[in-house]
């Protein structure tokens, strides 16, 4: 089984803490649908298999999961949405039981767009609230406000997506441990059955960097942050919340299995501009501009750069995102893909993790405790092997 993942690069309104890529120009967008149309079509022809089949980058696997990123694209009308499924599914072998996840900002949501959203075959709607307090969503320069998240998820329950997750940001300057809380509170009050919950990052090129370095906004309090990040683990696991990956929570039944296979190393293929695409052996990434990329799919050649990854690459690659599931790293799974003496030199690096008490070597599985989740990157790193 394999994924899919669409980036949509347009927004109405840029947030102050984004660095993924956008454009909050429009024009381009028209075109921009026709060439993920074409890049559907060359990507799953680049090759044939035996049979005759479209192969592609992920060789003709089942697609399992699609998932619809950006940029925002609940920008898209209900005809383009169609349409892009449509293609998808006749150029992929799309499961019958495929999860379909929409991102979706709170201010596009109404009852005919998520009828039609359901038509079109979306199953999984994530809702990108950030916060339920106004003076924070417009600290982050959010299009939408509190009062449009709170009807979002009411009219999506009401429009029957129980398959739900919604973003929360926390560790900004004005965040409060008690408005952190109501946060969260008003999350699972609304029945929300997944969560992803992000330390705000300062990431460079960002409006939020610069404003920062000219001394307009306040930097990030890391040790106010870590401590909102294990009051957010103490309150979801008390109210039946499994903290499956580092930065999400579910109910039992609702992981994300598009994001789940990620981290588990399945192939994935990104399709848009700035998209990456992993099949265990290399690495590809479109270019990130959107007139570049309408303009190579015209021509007919796919935007992309490729890595073929090392044998240190893959193992670190796992090391990463394994470490960061609750399940961990699978030690005879190690030595069985990558060999005793890998699996030694990690076992070797960990000891010091286990002695301070943020790894746990738990049924031939290492994994991080509560402490070693505020590492994670850290740690995984210290663990990479040559």
């Amino acid at each position: 089984m394999a994924g899919i993942y669409i980036h949509i690069p347009f927004c109405r309104k840029a947030c102050h803490y984004c660095n993924f890529h956008f454009s909050t120009s429009l024009d381009l967008k028209n075109e921009f649908v026709k060439a993920l149309l074409k890049e559907i079509e060359i990507t799953a022809s680049e090759n044939e298999n035996i049979t005759g089949q479209p192969a592609g980058y992920l060789k003709g696997e089942m697609i399992d999961t699609i998932y619809f990123g950006g940029g925002t694209p609940s920008l898209l009308t209900k005809e383009e949405l169609s349409a892009i499924l449509a293609q998808l599914r006749s150029s992929y072998l799309v499961s019958g039981s495929a999860e379909i996840t929409l991102e979706a900002n709170p201010d596009d949501i109404n009852r005919e767009l998520l009828r039609s959203w359901r038509t079109a075959g979306i199953n999984r709607l994530s809702i990108g609230i950030q916060s339920f307090f106004d003076e924070d969503l417009v600290w982050m320069n959010r299009v939408h406000n509190s009062e449009q998240s709170s009807a979002a998820i009411r009219l999506s329950r009401e429009e029957g997506f129980d398959n739900l997750t919604i973003d929360l940001i926390y560790g900004t300057p004005g965040l409060t441990d008690e408005k952190w809380k109501a946060n969260v509170d008003m999350a699972i009050a609304a029945g929300i059955p997944h969560l992803s919950c992000y330390g705000l990052t300062v990431e460079p090129s960002t409006a939020l960097y610069h404003m920062i370095k000219q001394n307009k906004r306040s930097d990030i309090d890391q040790e106010k942050q870590a401590a909102q990040f294990l009051l957010l683990i103490e309150w979801l696991q008390a109210a039946g919340y499994e903290h499956y990956e580092i930065s999400n929570f579910a109910k039992p039944g609702y992981r994300s299995r598009h994001n789940t296979s990620y981290w588990q190393g399945k192939s994935y293929l990104g399709l848009g501009p700035s998209a990456h695409s992993f099949n265990g052996h290399s690495r590809r990434w479109n270019i990130a501009n959107n007139a570049l990329y309408i303009q190579s799919i015209k021509n007919n050649q796919l935007p992309v750069e490729t890595e073929e990854l090392t044998a240190s690459q893959r193992v670190n690659e796992y090391i990463m995102t394994a470490l960061r599931t609750v399940e961990g790293l699978s030690l005879p799974y190690m030595e069985e893909v990558f060999g005793t003496s890998v699996t030694d030199q990690l076992q070797h690096a960990a000891k010091k993790y286990i002695s301070n008490g943020k790894l746990q070597c738990n049924k031939e599985r290492l994994q991080l405790t509560t402490e070693g989740k505020l590492y994670a990157d850290g740690i995984a790193s210290d663990l990479f092997v040559d």
